[in-house]
């Protein structure tokens, strides 16, 4: 079983990260984890704190002279903007207002807390840091089996990009297509000289998934299940597509369901994807398609309206520094929570102790499906 927990505040010393499960014998690269980790940083409507940190991955075990031990991976990625330590005083000053659609209001609640320092910081996005790492060090594995993840924008604010499923042919910078970017760019520009947001949907894929990854034998080991919850785990994600998605509702069954073929050189296939590459909680061999909705970002530069904890009198939610939109960065922590959930069901197929054993077992069960 592949699993991962992550630590660290937002201005903590650090973020700290621990992948267990990885098979041994996977030669990594930390540039790649470091590109990665710049993705994130990256997109259209970034804000200030994206020009304080340079996020750099550092590894403290798991590996030696760059290849996987087995063992537990343990990483770190200091934060620079570092503000909190743990037995030493500091000068943040108490927050008292939460702010609408952060987990402020109800971690006060939950913990009976009246400063909202101790709730965002742990709240925050900057925990998905460590994710992307997770999400490089299992990309670098599946793509030995020539599984590769992606994604791009589909929607903007209130801009509709693209209303393809595939990505193929076109030109992207940071998730969007290059002739729509003038229009993007002025959207931000108004977005921000109001002081307001913007969310969007990202659609990823991931393509040379072999079927039979997953399972329906209980509910929470269909792939399906486990990328949707892997996925709406994601600060500002309130909403998972597979495939149709939606739209499958609004439809009969003759017009949507995917029809089966057979050709003695492509075996079993579908001339159409509207499953996103799962049924029945199995991957069908057909590119994965899931799309998910990113609120726009709850930190506004003028503050909605609000109550103070202490007073309780009505007040302003705080300006805190902000970005005007992070699609493309929720973009990259999306396609490393997929290449998690997808390593992980790939693991559980597959002996996968070493690398040399997941290799033979994936052999011959591909070897197995080009006789059935």
């Amino acid at each position: 079983m592949l699993r991962f927990l992550t630590a660290g505040e937002s201005h903590g010393q650090a973020l700290v990260g621990i992948l267990e499960g990885f098979p041994k014998g996977v030669r990594i690269s930390k540039d790649l984890i470091n590109k990665e980790l710049s993705r994130r940083q990256a997109g259209w409507g970034r804000g200030g704190r994206m020009n304080i940190e340079r996020d750099k991955v550092e590894f403290i075990s798991g590996l030696r002279r760059g290849v996987t031990l087995g063992s537990p991976i343990g990483f770190l990625i200091r934060n620079k903007d570092a503000r909190l330590r743990p037995f030493l005083p500091d000068n943040i000053r108490r927050i008292s207002v939460p702010r609408p659609a952060h987990a402020d209001l109800a971690g006060l609640l939950k913990y009976s807390e009246k400063d909202i320092n101790n709730i965002l910081e742990r709240a925050s996005a900057r925990e998905t840091a460590s994710r992307v790492v997770i999400g490089s060090l299992c990309r670098q594995l599946l793509e030995l089996f020539g599984i590769k993840v992606s994604s791009f924008i589909r929607e903007f604010g209130p801009f509709i990009f693209s209303n393809s499923t595939s990505s193929s042919g076109r030109k992207y910078y940071y998730g969007i297509e290059r002739k729509s970017l003038p229009k993007l760019k002025q959207l931000i520009k108004e977005t921000r000289n109001r002081s307001d947001t913007l969310g969007g949907i990202i659609e990823i894929r991931a393509e040379g998934v072999v079927a039979g990854i997953g399972s329906f034998m209980q509910w929470d080991r269909r792939l399906d299940s486990r990328l949707s919850f892997a996925l709406m785990s994601i600060p500002a994600v309130k909403g998972v597509e597979i495939g149709l998605g939606f739209d499958y509702a609004r439809r009969s069954g003759r017009d949507t369901h995917d029809s089966i073929y057979y050709s003695k050189r492509r075996g079993f296939f579908h001339k159409t994807n509207n499953s996103g590459g799962i049924e029945g909680g199995i991957s069908t061999g057909e590119p994965i398609i899931l799309r998910i909705a990113m609120k726009p970002i709850a930190t506004l530069k003028r503050g909605i309206m609000s109550v103070n904890v202490t007073t309780k009198k009505k007040a302003k939610a705080p300006s805190i520094r902000s970005d005007v939109a992070a699609v493309y960065a929720c973009s990259v922590v999306a396609e490393a929570m997929t290449a998690f959930i997808l390593t992980d069901s790939f693991l559980e197929k597959f002996s996968s102790d070493t690398l040399t054993e997941l290799r033979a077992s994936y052999r011959q069960y591909i070897n197995s499906l080009k006789k059935y």
